[in-house]
């Protein structure tokens, strides 16, 4: 099968579209365009600071063939892990959350944590302009001095169990994954996503991810890891392989305005995988029917 058959009806579930406060590639029109082109079914509108569900519902109006999927990242900007955000989010339609990503505490050590000449993020240069303003953007951490998950971690767990929402882990580090997932499905959170699994902040061994699979969470991979060298290319083929492509979403996490589109993004996460010998339905199950799972289409 083409590669164009391939992402046929895909959705990409890690999408950074305009309008942001980061640059980007594309916005959201530009987005539904290309949606229609490649016939791919939709994708995930992500913004570190903004909840995108209005954004999403609105597109909806005006491009009623494309999905949009709006989400909210607890950062503090929604004033962080904050059930509030997150109750108003689910009530105007967000189908996904990700917990701390440019404001999680082990995120912030590990990008500030070298030399003035180390190359930064563009998020991270508005945290330093903020901070010479006088404007603190406080890190977040989903566990107490004690280890235990925060009353407000518990409170937003029942909020997205509630609404049936996808969980998403962000950029919080290993010992606060490892205590929010189990407790996660405890209180009944169906759909779990473990994000970028080989991103230099959050990277899981094969056993690591399937201690998350025990809990009925997916692992997340994206293009950009690989693609901007975060991870070599064989590392990542070999998890996804170890792990099976029945437990594996494929994702970009693109948009940022020097990059390639996201439906480029998923066109060549096809054709290398098909090169590397997985088949047809392998990818479509990764890139299709998973996605496509954990947002209650299917």
């Amino acid at each position: 099968m083409e590669a164009n058959e391939l992402i046929r009806g895909a959705y990409d579930l890690h999408v950074h579209s305009a309008p942001d406060v980061l640059p980007r590639k594309m916005n959201d029109i530009d987005m539904a365009e290309r949606i229609r082109q490649s016939g791919m079914g939709g994708y995930a509108i992500k913004s570190h600071f903004f909840c995108t569900s209005e954004r999403a519902e609105l597109m909806r109006t005006l491009y009623p063939d494309v999905d949009y999927v709006g989400t909210i990242t607890l950062n503090s900007a929604v004033g962080g892990i904050n059930p509030t955000a997150m109750e108003m989010a689910c009530r105007s339609g967000a189908k996904l959350v990700w917990f701390p990503t440019c404001d999680g505490e082990e995120e912030r050590a590990h990008t500030f944590n070298s030399g003035p000449n180390k190359k930064l993020p563009f998020w991270a240069r508005i945290i330093i302009e903020m901070k010479e303003a006088g404007i603190e953007a406080p890190t977040i951490n989903c566990l107490d001095q004690a280890g235990r998950l925060k009353k407000n971690v518990l409170d937003t767990l029942d909020v997205i169990a509630k609404y049936n929402v996808i969980l998403t882990t962000g950029h919080i580090s290993h010992r606060e994954a490892f205590a929010l997932v189990p407790e996660a499905t405890k209180r009944g959170v169906k759909r779990i996503l473990i994000t970028h699994a080989t991103f230099p902040t959050t990277f899981y061994t094969v056993e690591e991810q399937r201690r998350f699979v025990e809990h009925g969470a997916k692992v997340e991979h994206c293009y950009t890891t690989w693609a901007t060298g975060k991870c070599p290319w064989d590392v990542v083929v070999e998890q996804i392989r170890a792990l099976g492509p029945e437990h594996v979403v494929l994702s970009t996490d693109l948009g940022q305005s020097t990059a390639i589109y996201p439906d480029e993004g998923m066109l060549e996460w096809a054709k290398r995988l098909s090169e590397e010998g997985f088949s047809d339905e392998a990818i479509r199950t990764m890139m299709v029917h998973n996605p496509r799972s954990l947002l209650g289409l299917e």
